[in-house]
């Protein structure tokens, strides 16, 4: 049985990202050995996307993004740690959205879903 999703980003800078995710995201982690660090996500969640190749996603198309309970809050506290936002917070349907770029020119998605989620494990 699947019991959790293994995600990784690939950068030209992983020492600096893994600072960042460490240091600035504060993210939880397990050092297991020469400078690797795998981080502890929280909650997770999977959506399955129509491919739409005129808007940069064909089909085989992956994505990581973060989400919060109170996204100016989190971009408050995040930019106090000098995390860089790329765009001002939006509201795109689904959700209050903005993007911030992670070392290695890595952009990554913000949001604050709108939508109510069912408790892990119903």
């Amino acid at each position: 049985m699947i019991t959790g999703v293994h995600t990784m980003f690939y950068t030209s800078e992983p020492e600096a990202l893994r600072v960042f995710l460490r240091d600035k995201l504060g993210l939880p982690f397990t050092d297991v050995g020469q400078g690797w660090l795998i981080f502890d996500l929280p909650d997770a969640e999977m959506g399955c996307h129509p491919a739409e190749p005129a808007k940069g996603a064909p089909s085989g198309t992956h994505n990581i993004s973060f989400y919060c309970d109170d996204i100016e809050a989190t971009v408050a506290q995040l930019k106090g740690r000098g995390v860089r936002f790329l765009d001002p917070v939006t509201d795109q349907g689904f959700g209050l959205v903005t993007t911030f770029e992670m070392p290695g020119a890595i952009k990554v998605m913000l949001y604050q879903p709108r939508y109510k989620r069912n408790p892990a494990g119903t």
